[in-house]
């Protein structure tokens, strides 16, 4: 049975008809006259309204995933999933229209987002039904005798998923699928930046038979919602997905549970001498304006050998030109907005910055509102915060390297590990970046942030703990590995 949802009609690509939506505890809408306003960043219109829940609501939800009921055979779970999977695909520019009116985001990036979110959905549902089991013959040592050990995995009995803004639907779909996948029960803390899609997909998956205490969904105050659902020790596991800052706060003050951490990133693309130029400036163009280069693995760093700076930076900046900015709702935009005013002025200000340094912009660098044009550096300090730090927008700082030594150093050199990017055919150089990048991932003549959605993704130092994500490392993380022994 579906949840009691409030009637909301879709975002029209203009913004005429905004959405009323409400948090949920268990599939029911929380009653509150507290509202979060959700406008859009490029012009400000309001794109929707939610009902925010307090510290009652959130104790609620807890007790509701423990008490629990129907429970879920793994063709239920596949079932639920497959279901949900396919009213997406019905419903996916209705999604898309939703993602770029609250996120800013393209509506080309929202419809692949939809897409993103489908493989999610379709991974998980598959693996659901998968064996996870292992047998261990005891009779193997002189120490042994004839018995077999056997292991199966069992869900945790509460997950909380803290979700970032820059992907609204897919990141969600990463963290509910592959709990629901295994029969954990989640708690979902979305963005308030763009909390429409994520209760939009709740409610999809309630129309498709989830149980309503495997999943509640919760909008409100940090202190009323987020930090008492962490450290609560009722909640077995905290997925988290954002700023660094806000991630170290999680693992210090969560306690005694699984934290899982993906935070940000500081990637490169390591274009060396020998690489194929036209492909080199299609993944730095790709990598660093996708998006609105709103990803932990955007490139964030294009890292050029010194010996071809001059030819790639010409085809550059013709590359770049291609990748106009503007009003998200319009299907020839490439780049829309970042997620709001105060972001594109963070980020002018990097850019003043470096420039300050001995930066040299050559194209774009013009703000209007949260509208932000893809900007070329050139000339970037190694120094400079634009490239120690993380930068979450469409910026494209290039700096050149003296040989492979010096890539790999310079690469290494900041305080994150997520993914890289290489451009190379010389095989022995492609070699040692895999070995030692200090990332979770080596792409090799791809973008740093190629992955499928269900092929391990995660990184380490500032990036995360070294635990990856993924559909199916996400689901072991929702479970824990029962061990039996009888005698054979």
């Amino acid at each position: 049975m579906s949840a009691s949802a409030p009637t909301a009609k879709p975002v029209s690509s203009n913004g005429t008809t905004a959405l009323n939506l409400t948090s949920y505890v268990a599939g029911k809408p929380v009653q509150s006259d507290k509202l979060l306003e959700v406008r859009s960043p490029y012009d400000r219109r309001l794109v929707g309204t939610v009902t925010l829940a307090n510290s009652s609501d959130a104790t609620r939800a807890i007790e509701e995933a423990l008490k629990g009921g129907q429970k879920l055979s793994r063709y239920d779970r596949y079932s639920i999933l497959e279901k949900t999977r396919l009213l997406l695909l019905e419903r996916k520019e209705e999604f898309a229209q939703i993602i770029s009116a609250e996120s800013g985001l393209a509506i080309r990036e929202a419809r692949y987002e939809t897409g993103r979110a489908h493989d999610v959905l379709l991974f998980a549902a598959i693996e659901s039904l998968k064996d996870d089991g292992q047998i261990f013959s005891c009779d193997i040592s002189p120490q042994g005798k004839a018995r077999k050990i056997f292991t199966l995995r069992e869900p945790l009995s509460l997950a909380v998923c803290i979700t970032p803004f820059n992907h609204p639907l897919n990141q969600v779909a990463h963290k509910i699928a592959p709990a629901i996948a295994v029969g954990t029960p989640v708690i979902l803390k979305p963005s308030e930046k763009t909390p429409l899609t994520a209760i939009k997909l709740t409610e999809l998956l309630y129309e498709a038979g989830l149980p309503h205490y495997m999943l509640s969904t919760l909008l409100g105050p940090t202190n009323e919602i987020a930090e008492p659902l962490i450290k609560d020790p009722r909640v077995e596991i905290v997925s988290f997905t954002g700023s660094v800052a806000v991630g170290k706060k999680i693992a210090a003050s969560a306690g005694y549970k699984k934290v899982i951490l993906e935070l940000g990133g500081n990637d490169p693309v390591i274009i060396m001498d020998d690489a194929d130029m036209d492909k080199a400036v299609l993944l730095a163009a790709e990598g660093s304006f996708r998006n609105s280069g709103q990803r932990c693995t955007a490139v964030k760093r294009i890292l050029v050998h010194e010996k071809i700076k001059d030819e790639f930076i010409k085809k550059f900046v013709e590359k770049a030109k291609e990748y106009t900015s503007g009003d998200p709702a319009d299907p020839d935009t490439k780049v829309g907005t970042v997620i709001d005013e105060a972001s594109a002025i963070y980020l002018e200000g990097v850019v003043n910055k470096a420039v300050e340094q001995g930066a040299k912009v050559i194209l774009g660098g013009k703000r209007k509102g949260a509208l932000l044009e893809p900007t070329v550096i050139v000339d970037v300090p190694r120094n400079a915060d634009m490239v120690v730090y993380e930068s979450f927008g469409p910026l494209a700082p290039i700096l050149t390297f003296k040989n492979i030594d010096d890539a790999i150093a310079l690469s290494n050199s900041t305080a994150y590990g997520l993914s890289s990017g290489i451009v190379t055919n010389n095989m022995e150089n492609a070699i040692r970046f895999v070995k030692e990048l200090k990332v979770g991932t080596v792409n090799i003549n791809e973008v740093p942030g190629y992955r499928i959605e269900s092929s391990p993704f995660g990184g380490i130092k500032d990036s995360g703990l070294g635990i990856k994500e993924g559909v199916i490392e996400a689901m072991k993380c929702f479970t824990f590995v029962k061990t039996f022994s009888m005698p054979w």
